[in-house]
């Protein structure tokens, strides 16, 4: 059977009664990604913000830490080369050295800045490779003296130790000649030993006369040395102790301890700038209230019964329509006594004219109404409900 009009009537009307369904709902979905999207957007700027504070107060803490490290943490070792030189001129042709062997050492790190911190102590070696000649091993024990001096070349301090060679028999030199004969032949080794003065075992520097420089001394003309070197040590106690022998940890306790420290700092500014603002607006809704609040009670009653809506438009309704006339009383008499003598034309004339007051007044209403200003119910004695000539 063919479908008649009637179903595809039924038909039609059903699609176009889904159409409005599906734009609605496809508004809706838009309007949900929109706001997905908006939300989203502030979560990731709100994320990065975040993080970007959090890099911020790590490289604050970190940059702290090491200022704290490097202003407190003083030279932990100092090691210089030192260059020993002497006289030749000597009256006796059998010497080859005419006084003691001198080293003037520099005790400035790059030439500027101090190498040792006052009150901090420090242990001074000096190392001497000498060789194992035999005028070494006849040489036996000798002085090593060494002298601190100020910028200004006053004595700081004065230190001698004493020092010799290991003894090693000849046998024994002979079967590590032979042993090692390889190494030496190649020259990897040679045939020395290093000799270890200890000049201090804790020397602290003067504040007010800090050492600049230092006059080492060996009491031997017959001395033989390869090279020499002088080592500062500190010795580390409390604090520096940890932080010089743990440096990870330190590091690590440190650094957590400034960026806890900052993160608090900056919780509670935060709180205390929002709890700031919250004080303002409320301040500022207080002060409104107190501004909007009459001071009369009459003022209040009269604005009660502005809220409420009157009870004489309920009266006032009627089912075609109806309307009010504010014409007084008297006014009233003289129209209809005037209406009576008046001819057709002018009859006409006054009912165009009650027209435009009707709409008039009906304008009237509707402001009347929206401003709900209706407050004395006194004026209603002067004027009178009056129905349109229409009804």
């Amino acid at each position: 059977m063919q479908p008649t009009m009637e179903e595809f009537d039924s038909e039609d009307s059903g699609v176009q009664d889904v159409g409005p369904q599906i734009n609605g709902l496809a508004v809706q979905i838009l309007e949900t990604m929109s706001v997905l999207l908006v939300r989203v957007r502030q979560k990731l700027l709100e994320i990065a913000i975040l993080i970007c504070v959090i890099l911020l107060v790590f490289w604050v803490a970190l940059f702290l830490y090491g200022s704290f490290y490097y202003s407190f943490m003083p030279t932990a070792s100092f090691i210089t080369p030192v260059y020993f030189f002497y006289r030749t001129d000597c009256a006796s042709p059998h010497h080859s050295m005419c006084s003691f062997p001198v080293a003037n050492v520099s005790l400035l790190k790059n030439g500027q800045h101090q190498v040792m911190t006052y009150a901090q102590p420090y242990q001074i070696t000096l190392q001497l490779e000498m060789p194992e000649s035999p005028t070494n091993q006849e040489l036996g024990m000798f002085l090593v003296k060494m002298t601190t001096y100020s910028k200004a070349g006053q004595i700081v301090d004065i230190s001698a130790r004493s020092a010799m060679l290991h003894y090693r028999s000849s046998l024994l030199q002979a079967m590590g000649t032979l042993v090692f004969s390889p190494i030496l032949l190649t020259g990897a080794s040679e045939q020395k030993q290093s000799v270890m003065v200890e000049l201090y075992s804790e020397f602290k520097d003067d504040s007010y006369k800090p050492s600049v420089r230092a006059i080492i001394e060996i009491h031997s003309q017959h001395i033989q040395i390869y090279r020499a070197h002088l080592y500062i040590f500190a010795h580390f106690t409390g604090i520096r102790y940890l932080l010089y022998h743990f440096p990870l940890i330190s590091a690590l306790i440190g650094v957590m301890s400034n960026f806890t420290f900052l993160s608090l700092i900056i919780i509670l500014s935060f709180l205390q700038f929002n709890l700031g603002i919250r004080r303002t607006r409320e301040k500022a809704v207080m002060q409104q209230m107190e501004n909007n609040e009459p001071d009369d009670p009459n003022d209040q009653s009269e604005s009660q019964d502005e809220g409420k809506p009157p009870e004489s438009f309920e009266a006032i309704e009627c089912s075609s329509v109806e309307v009010e006339e504010s014409i007084p009383d008297v006014e009233a008499e003289e129209s209809e006594d005037d209406s009576r003598e008046l001819p057709e034309d002018e009859y006409t004339r006054e009912s165009g004219l009650g027209e435009m007051i009707l709409r008039h007044r009906r304008l009237s209403e509707e402001t009347f109404q929206s401003s709900q200003e209706l407050t004395d119910t006194t004026d209603k004695t002067y004027y009178r409900v009056g129905v349109c000539s229409s009804c």
